[in-house]
């Protein structure tokens, strides 16, 4: 049976743990072939937060794409996918997906995602966010990106930074009805009685 290919693309912002433990949950689903895309920025993020060695970090992929072949397969919509997540996205990928900028091989395979109706989604990262930063996720999210924050919640009760991690990655994973076990889902607040 063919694989169905997801992009992940990687971004020089904060936050290489996302991408981290997002490949590695998607190894649970060994139908979906990963296309790995990290920028330059992205690499120098990872010296400074990541947990795993370049090598290790790419062997969760199963192929690795070179950021700077715009020629390469995410380059064209005849390569086939379930759509693309850029984790961390920074401001800057944000601003260059909004102008259709695609000087590199991750920026154009963004371009082909959305001209293709794939799911796009951008774990944006920047805090605070500026009217500029503001501007571009609204015109991302008009263009039909799914803008998804990493925002911290608390209603799962967390107990380390690792289950804050973990909760991100999920609600990634669910844009595709991906799911893994272990995953929390909000089931209401109760009825008790008690004074405001």
């Amino acid at each position: 049976m063919k694989k169905k290919r997801l992009i992940v693309g990687v971004s020089g912002a904060t936050g290489i743990p996302l991408a981290e433990e997002l490949l590695r949950e998607l190894r649970m689903f060994p139908e979906i072939e990963v296309h790995l895309i990290v920028s330059r920025a992205a690499r120098m993020t990872m010296t400074q937060e990541g947990t795993l060695t370049w090598e290790e970090f790419i062997a969760l992929a199963d192929v690795v794409e070179d950021n700077e072949n715009v020629g390469a397969g995410p380059a064209s919509g005849s390569f086939a996918s379930l759509g693309m997540v850029i984790v961390p996205c920074s401001m800057k990928t944000v601003a260059g997906i909004v102008s259709g900028y695609s000087d590199t091989l991750l920026l154009r395979a963004t371009d082909v995602t959305l001209k293709e109706r794939r799911k796009l989604v951008l774990v944006a990262r920047e805090s605070p966010l500026g009217t500029i930063h503001l501007r571009n996720l609204y015109e991302a999210s008009q263009l039909g990106a799914v803008v998804l924050p990493p925002m911290l919640s608390y209603y799962q009760h967390p107990e380390s930074v690792e289950d804050l991690t973990r909760h991100v990655v999920r609600r990634i994973l669910a844009q595709w009805d991906l799911e893994v076990p272990g995953r929390y889902e909000w089931q209401g607040l109760s009825e008790e009685k008690g004074e405001d």
